[in-house]
């Protein structure tokens, strides 16, 4: 199985109000024939690391899938798991929005900036 993740994001208030409200997660998939499976879990960090999002996705050849998640938190963290095979065929981005929808780039992680590990 091939993990990949975002890593611990930091989220803290900025003038009361923390930078990132919402995370957008984005899953595209390139493979030509088979569909890809895709475990997303997301994780508040504090003093301990609790789950809150767990959810698998099935993505067709060719499809792109989009995920909306609350994020209001001092810290959290997304973790990416698949089969090794179907982790070439999959790109994840992840985006950190305000409550506006605007972008957060300090909250922005593409394909090449996560961890992988292959297990």
């Amino acid at each position: 199985m091939a993990i990949l993740s975002t890593g611990p994001i930091e989220n803290n208030p900025v003038s009361g109000v923390r930078p990132t409200q919402q995370v957008t997660i984005r899953l595209a998939s390139r493979a030509d024939v088979d569909s890809v499976t895709v475990s997303i879990q997301g994780y508040v960090l504090s003093t301990t690391r609790t789950l809150y999002v767990s959810e698998v996705i099935s993505i067709a050849p060719n499809e792109a899938v989009t995920r909306n998640y609350f994020a209001d938190l001092d810290a959290f963290e997304f973790v990416f798991g698949t089969d090794s095979e179907g982790m070439e065929e999959v790109e994840i981005s992840v985006w950190g929005k305000q409550a506006s929808g605007q972008l957060v780039d300090a909250h922005r992680v593409v394909e090449h900036e996560q961890t992988v590990n292959n297990i």
